[in-house]
């Protein structure tokens, strides 16, 4: 007999899937990433294994690639009713969470997964941190402490950056940024020519814009064919962040060069301290108030565990 929904119960707009279930979603795809690849991806003290890119990024991978198919399908049948001859239009794919939840290594294992599939093998990775202001902008504002926080973005720049990508512009840049120096390169930018596949990794990338009449009607998230937040508890986060700055005290840090080379001196207790502070009045706020709301606006939720292995998978209804 068929179970009937308990009417109390909550109604959620994704399908929940465990580990297991979702890796069973894989069907035939090939894993095409070596341990070496995956030394080359990974980010700070994270754990990737080739079980997790077979159980939960092969998945992600094999969905993808049907979205983008079908995307590509839609805009020939598009451009052939209207003539159309114009460049073909990129698939573009929001990562979104916190510092230090390892968004920029699914973004890395992401692009090299869809780049091996034959029908899309362009496959850029942009980063929003090259779209803050400048150190110098941020210090006449007095924000210089508040970066990451939406305001320290020029989010018309990245806007505009993106909306030319969507639209088939044969070549738009993107300002670099250096963790090493903290600020952006001024020297240095990306260039993207036409990607098959766009993505677009960041903290607030899934923020709805400001519908305040002086502020414009749209923002970068309007512009994503397909979203994907990576959650974890804070108290978690925190723990990853505390432990990827001991890590680069130890390494990154010691770089005379570094922004950050004042921290490599202190002891560990001092830096568990200073790290602990940072992320009290800065990172922690910033993922309350601005990133975790966010997270039921992406299309696909990758919920981490405390040793930061994907457990559970979220996918929205379509």
């Amino acid at each position: 007999m068929r179970a009937i929904a308990d009417p109390s119960a909550v109604v959620s707009p994704y399908i929940s899937f465990t580990h297991d279930e979702w890796a069973e979603l894989r069907a035939a795809t090939p894993l095409t990433l070596s341990e070496d690849d995956l030394l080359r991806l990974r980010g700070i003290n994270e754990r990737l294994s080739l079980e997790e890119v077979v159980k939960i990024y092969l998945p992600i991978s094999r969905l993808l690639n049907l979205h983008v198919g079908a995307s590509q399908g839609l805009y020939r049948a598009t451009a052939q009713f209207l003539g159309d001859t114009t460049a073909k239009v990129p698939f573009v794919v929001g990562v979104a969470g916190s510092v230090a939840v390892g968004k920029s290594t699914v973004a890395r294992v992401l692009r090299e997964l869809l780049a091996r599939w034959p029908n899309h093998p362009k496959v850029d990775l942009v980063t929003t941190d090259g779209f803050l202001f400048p150190n110098r902008v941020l210090s006449g504002r007095g924000t210089l402490n508040r970066k990451g926080f939406p305001e320290s973005y020029d989010l018309r720049r990245l806007l505009q950056f993106v909306a030319d990508v969507k639209s088939g512009q044969p070549e738009v840049t993107a300002p670099v940024y250096s963790h090493l120096h903290y600020d952006i390169v001024t020297d240095q930018v990306q260039v993207v020519r036409q990607p098959d596949i766009m993505i677009v990794e960041g903290l607030n990338v899934l923020q709805p814009a400001d519908r305040r009449p002086a502020a414009g009607s749209v923002f970068v998230s309007d512009f994503f064919d397909f979203s994907i937040y990576v959650d974890a508890k804070e108290s978690d986060i925190q723990r990853w962040y505390i432990e990827r700055f001991l890590t680069l005290r130890e390494t990154a840090f010691k770089k005379p060069e570094s922004y950050f080379h004042r921290y490599a001196a202190l002891k560990v207790s001092e830096a568990r301290r200073v790290a602990r502070q940072i992320w009290g009045t800065i990172n922690g706020p910033n993922l309350r108030e601005n990133i975790q709301p966010t997270r039921t606006r992406a299309h696909l939720i990758l919920q981490k565990g405390p040793d930061h292995v994907v457990g559970r998978v979220h996918l929205r209804k379509i």
